[in-house]
């Protein structure tokens, strides 16, 4: 019984993790690229278009980035996520932020 009931345990924890959605703006390579549907180009292409653009506002503005369109978008969209997270500046601002301040 014990082992019955522990097996029914550890499939309610592992399920529970695998429905947990992935966050745009926290997300590695390998995370976004574990989701059906996106792969490692894909995944490359969101975590630079989140370095030139800076976070993600909701999971729509995929539809920015190259390869997705609105019918990827939606095929994704339940395992995605950006709650938690405030609009962050792109990095490339802050770089030429650090430029300018150095010339002052």
């Amino acid at each position: 019984m014990k082992k019955l009931l522990l097996a029914f345990a550890t499939l309610v924890i592992s399920s529970s993790f695998a429905m947990a959605a992935v966050n745009l703006n926290t997300a590695t390579k390998d995370d976004l690229a574990g989701i059906k549907g996106i792969g490692p180009v894909k995944a490359q292409s969101i975590i630079d278009y989140r370095k030139k653009n800076g976070s993600f506002k909701s999971v729509d503005e995929l539809d920015n980035v190259k390869g997705f369109g609105s019918k990827s978008v939606q095929k994704v969209r339940s395992e995605l996520t950006v709650a938690g997270i405030s609009p962050s500046k792109p990095v490339a601002d802050n770089a030429a932020d650090k430029k300018n301040k150095a010339k002052k």
